[in-house]
């Protein structure tokens, strides 16, 4: 029996369980994202559900409708994040794709995009753009993490480790983070999400959300926004002021990072989506991670076959404009700028 598809009317708690049990299920198809994206935004959302004959929750694909007359019209699972696309059985996440299907005709949409960590059993266009890198851990054994990594990663944490630079976890280090994530999204010419998405998520996620910093005397100098979900740990986020790379303030960052997660008996650590290739991806590959390639889908392909790129050419001209602007009016015209950028 096909299922029923339709938008979801029920609990948190309802939509929650079916993301808890399915399978390749993230932190970023729990229901609380919809009031983050709309508070923080004010981007339509859309949950659908799939329902069996008892009415049973048997899927579910959170959508978000991004509209902006200069970069485009988007339906994407989920719009700024790595993930978000349909779970459920084989049969529930196909209803859900061809729901999905008739609202982006309906709303004449550039493109949808579901942004999947796994393979899905669907007839649609894939793109392998992005990729992950996870490093598999030891639970609650550090020293064995620690071993395990290349001599030339630990020299680095060690050097790190002997400078005077401090380390804070917790919900207050919001601000710190944000003071260093913006910076560091200006020098690479790319408008910042504003501080109002860091804050509206960790009031929303609570104890899911890790945010870490370390600090030069009182000043921030890296800083990691991630997310505890199912045994794994994912950075987000990471940013790190250019002038404390020579001592591996990053490198330091990361290490704090993992032997927590490790310590708190986590299996996996996510070093976060990046271009298979890039400098970042290869940052991430001398921690001795592996890959994980993203699947993500384009069931219905418009004007665009892809989200916008600073790299293609009639936005290439925007990131060495933004490098050049002060970093006060970064931070104020940004935001209104990366929501049309999902």
């Amino acid at each position: 029996m096909t299922p029923r598809v339709g938008v979801f009317a029920g609990s948190e708690a309802e939509w929650d369980a079916c993301v808890q049990t399915a399978p390749g299920s993230t932190h970023f198809q729990r229901f609380g994202w919809k009031a983050v994206i709309e508070r923080v935004f004010g981007h339509d959302c859309i949950y659908l559900a799939a329902r069996d004959r008892e009415e049973r929750v048997t899927g579910v694909l959170p959508l978000v409708h991004a509209r902006s007359m200069m970069f485009g019209d988007y339906l994407i699972s989920m719009p700024f994040l790595n993930y978000g696309g349909p779970l459920g059985d084989d049969g529930s996440v196909q209803a859900l794709v061809a729901e999905a299907v008739d609202i982006a005709r309906a709303r004449k949409v550039d493109l949808l995009e579901l942004r999947s960590r796994t393979p899905l059993a669907i007839d649609a266009s894939v793109s392998n753009r992005k990729i992950t890198c996870v490093l598999d851990l030891v639970p609650g054994d550090p020293d064995a993490v620690w071993r395990s990594l290349d001599s030339n990663v630990r020299r680095k944490v060690r050097h790190a480790q002997k400078q005077d630079f401090g380390l804070a976890f917790g919900a207050d280090q919001v601000d710190s983070f944000y003071s260093v994530f913006s910076r560091h999204m200006r020098d690479l010419g790319t408008p910042t999400l504003p501080r109002r998405w860091f804050q509206t998520i960790a009031d929303q996620f609570g104890d899911d959300v890790w945010i870490g910093c370390v600090y030069s005397g009182n000043r921030p100098v890296a800083g990691a926004f991630g997310f505890q979900w199912g045994g794994e740990l994912e950075v987000t986020w990471v940013s790190a002021l250019r002038d404390y790379h020579r001592h591996y303030a990053n490198m330091l960052l990361y290490w704090a990072f993992i032997e927590r997660a490790t310590a708190q008996s986590l299996r996996v650590f996510n070093f976060g989506r990046c271009t298979p290739g890039s400098g970042t991806h290869r940052f991430k590959q001398q921690w001795g991670t592996r890959d994980v390639p993203l699947m993500w889908y384009q069931p219905l392909a418009g004007r665009r076959a892809a989200t916008p790129s600073p790299n293609e050419g009639a936005f290439s001209w925007g990131p060495r404009v933004w490098k050049r602007l002060p970093l006060a009016l970064t931070n104020a015209l940004g935001p209104a700028i990366v929501r049309m950028i999902p």
